[in-house]
């Protein structure tokens, strides 16, 4: 083989129209007898109407499995057959499906046909069942045994010139057993080259939260919904992305609390929420959700917080008490200069930028004038800009200033997308030093770890593109579509010498990939991981941070793959020649040591074999305690937070990601999203009518989306406009067929999280003309 081979791959796959593509109203309520319906029917026609109907009513029970979507926690007491939603009943579906894909797939389809067909089709394939391997030169993949994929990368990491070469990514959808095997293994080999999913999501959520609160997680528990005065939605999407979300939410309502929702769109999950787990869902009207909802323009959350914190400053008076002067006496720092910094703002120029109604802006400081118990919920709306950080901190500042922190039904809630994203933080996935962790580490596995900082994911992008990053190992996900820069993305994988991925179904990070690429199979969170006769368990850390434990009941997809945990510790095994300090293929035979291990190692963890039953346990939380110590003054911070800068020229429009309501993250289970009147396609592009009219485009007009940063125009192909119901200036279309307009180096100071929630773009009206047919076939591809 020549070293100038290059495989001829799509890296953006068809970027056609459907056919029947079909834009209505949007539906007016979330969950219902229509969520039912569709769950069902995926379940169905993925998994069959038996196994399907088992695998429901075992997922998120306390002796069940966790559902593989969203880190939503379990109320402590869940419903006996419906604690699900319309979405993980569909990651279920995924997961489980009963179509699979082997050795005569991938001999009858190349990675160059496969490459060309949209993450959908791809999708649809099914399981994986067997380890592959892509040779050099060639275009097909082909069996390979464990031993010898082992023995692959095994002779890959041996010949790197310095540990640093390599990269170890995590996914959230891993368990916690998983990634400490995994974290601990990158640094027995020498390196803290662990970037993970958080570092694209949650990571300026993480950063925010450790400067003011101490701890880069959430402070409230689920029942703290419950007993809410005020839960303020900001920058997220329960009804799509975490819908049992709304059933907290439903429960506050009735407990007489208010919803306010911040976000440039109206989401219908914030309009009404119908529970399918009580009669009014089924027949009546539902619970009308948002009391008061602000369309804040993209990415000007900051002005209207300040706004209304100066409106509240105005009402705290010697004779009324606004803002809470005992809490802030005793435990926050910084009051004083907030004050002083927000007389600097003028109200008129707050309401200008923030672009939200006056009087909705006074109605809520009314309302927040009155209340404690206030929590702040939020997602990538808020993380995902330059200013993701400061995002935060600036909401982190009105729940202080209301000392609605560190007590019963108020706090922080900064709501995690993947099942185990916070988990595999907590056990070690980090590309930072952690020098306590370290000193554990030697103690307890008898190793020393590497004490320089490894690279993240923007770290791990440059690194393979430079020709630094020569092995690229996936614990799950699809880094290629998850990943900011699409194109760049594609030719750092390239790059590399050998690209592995650990996965349960195919993904275009499958197609695109070094030079030599392998597969390794792994179980679902469904199904059974037996050993010697025995059922073993895994444990995952919630979005609030308990946890529990996991266990499956299907049976596997195949019988050569292997669990994630046995994979990782025959891989350790392999390259340590069964020769380190680490018990690696004990650990993976035997999860109890893992636990033990992780028991010493990982910090707040303790006998965790006994503690995750049932319900599980929560690891410790310094705000729940009002603990500040570990902070300047031993106190939470207040901070002082500038505006947004986005200077947009006359034909540019701020963009931001979405995601649709038939996919998790990068999987799409679907084209509809039905939620906002989305039938039948992906490729669109929600525009102000008034911004229509005045660049004369019309509905179903065929645009290209074009940004241009640092001189490099990028471009998403073929997008079709239609109207919808956003501020003027601001666009929204899905992700990932967006992603590659994000520039890889354009992201949010101290978190470097992408700024895939506000991207500078310009419209170019097209005449599209459709692809062949020809170009696109590939087996079963219109299944």
């Amino acid at each position: 083989m020549k070293d100038s081979f290059k495989r001829n791959v799509s890296i953006h796959g068809s970027q056609d129209f459907s056919d029947n593509f079909e834009f209505k109203d949007p539906v007016n309520h979330a969950a219902g007898m229509l969520g039912i319906k569709e769950a069902l029917k995926h379940g169905f026609k993925e998994m069959g109407i038996v196994r399907s109907m088992r695998a429901l009513l075992d997922m998120n029970q306390e002796s069940g499995f966790d559902c593989p979507s969203c880190a939503w926690p379990n109320p402590e007491n869940p419903s006996p057959v419906a604690e699900y939603c319309e979405n993980g009943a569909k990651a279920l579906a995924d997961e489980a499906t009963t179509e699979h894909i082997g050795t005569s797939f991938f001999a009858e389809n190349s990675v160059e046909a496969l490459s060309r067909l949209t993450d959908y089709q791809l999708n649809k394939f099914g399981r994986l069942t067997e380890p592959l391997v892509l040779r050099p030169g060639s275009i097909h993949y082909e069996p390979i045994s464990w031993k010898d994929a082992y023995g692959l990368i095994s002779k890959e990491l041996h010949k790197l010139d310095s540990p640093n070469e390599a990269i170890f990514y995590t996914s959230g959808r891993s368990s916690n057993e998983a990634a400490y095997l995994y974290g601990m293994f990158a640094r027995a080999f020498g390196t803290n080259n662990m970037p993970d999913c958080s570092n694209m999501c949650h990571e300026s959520s993480g950063i925010a939260l450790s400067e003011t609160l101490g701890i880069g997680k959430g402070s409230i528990k689920l029942e703290d919904l419950y007993e809410a005065e005020v839960v303020i939605v900001a920058g997220q999407n329960p009804g799509t992305n975490h819908p049992r979300m709304l059933s907290a939410l439903e429960k506050c309502k009735k407990n007489g609390g208010k919803v306010i929702s911040i976000n440039p769109l109206e989401e219908t999950g914030l309009v009404n929420f119908r529970n399918p787990q009580n009669i009014k869902g089924w027949i009546g009207g539902g619970e009308d959700m948002a009391d008061i909802h602000l369309q804040v323009r993209i990415n000007q959350d900051i002005p209207l917080i300040k706004l209304l914190i100066k409106k509240l400053a105005a009402m705290d008076t010697a004779e009324r008490d606004v803002f809470d002067h005992e809490f802030l006496r005793e435990y926050v720092s910084g009051y004083e200069s907030l004050m002083i910094d927000i007389e600097n703002y003028d109200e008129n120029e707050l309401l200008q930028q923030c672009g939200v109604e006056e009087g909705k802006i006074e109605n809520t400081a009314l309302l927040l004038a009155k209340k404690s118990k206030i929590v702040v919920c939020w997602a990538m709306g808020l993380t995902q800009h330059k200013n993701g950080v400061a995002n935060i901190q600036e909401y982190v500042n009105l729940l202080l200033l209301k000392g609605s922190i560190g007590k019963p039904g108020a706090g922080t809630c900064p709501v995690r997308g993947h099942s185990n994203v916070q988990g595999d933080r907590s056990v070690g996935i980090q590309h930072f030093v952690d020098e306590a962790m370290n000193q554990r580490i030697e103690k307890y596995l008898g190793f020393v770890p590497p004490d320089m900082e490894g690279v993240d994911t923007v770290g791990a992008m440059k690194a393979m593109h430079d020709g630094k990053g020569k092995v690229f190992i996936c614990l799950g996900g699809n880094f290629l579509m998850a990943a900011s820069d699409t194109e760049y993305t594609a030719k750092a994988l390239q790059n590399c010498d050998l690209t592995v991925q650990i996965s349960t179904k195919l993904n275009r990070t499958h197609l695109v990939t070094g030079k030599t690429a392998l597969i390794l199979p792994t179980y679902g969170r469904s199904e059974k991981d037996m050993k010697n006769g025995g059922l073993r368990y895994l444990t995952m850390e919630d979005s609030m941070g308990r946890v529990r434990q996991s266990r499956g009941l299907l049976k596997p997809a195949s019988e050569n793959i292997n669990s994630e945990p046995e994979l990782i510790a025959e891989l350790a095994d392999t390259y340590f020649q069964g020769k380190h300090s680490v018990p690696w293929k004990a650990m993976g035979e035997d999860y109890t040591l893992i636990r033990e291990s992780i028991d010493k190692v990982a910090k707040g963890f303790e006998n965790t074999a006994e503690r995750s039953k049932g319900i599980g346990y929560y690891l410790p939380n310094n705000v729940r305690n009002l603990d500040f110590n570990m902070l300047p003054d031993g106190k939470a911070q207040l901070t002082l937070n500038a505006l947004p800068d986005h200077s947009l020229a006359d034909d540019e429009f701020m963009l931001m990601t979405i995601r649709s309501h038939d996919q998790f993250n990068t999987t799409i289970y679907g084209l509809d999203d039905r939620y906002r009147g989305v039938y039948n396609e992906r490729r669109v592009l929600f525009m102000n009518p008034e911004d229509m009219a005045s660049r004369n485009f019309t509905k179903m007009d065929v645009v290209n989306i074009h940004s241009n940063y640092d001189d490099t125009i990028r471009t998403a192909m073929h997008f079709k406009v239609v109207p919808y119901a956003i501020p003027s200036g601001d666009l929204a279309a899905y992700f990932p067929e967006t992603n590659l307009l994000v520039p890889y180096n354009h992201y949010a100071e101290k978190s470097k999280t992408p700024i895939s929630k506000s991207i500078k773009v310009t419209l170019e009206k097209v005449d599209y003309q459709k692809t062949p047919a020809a170009n696109k076939s590939a087996t079963g591809a219109n299944n």
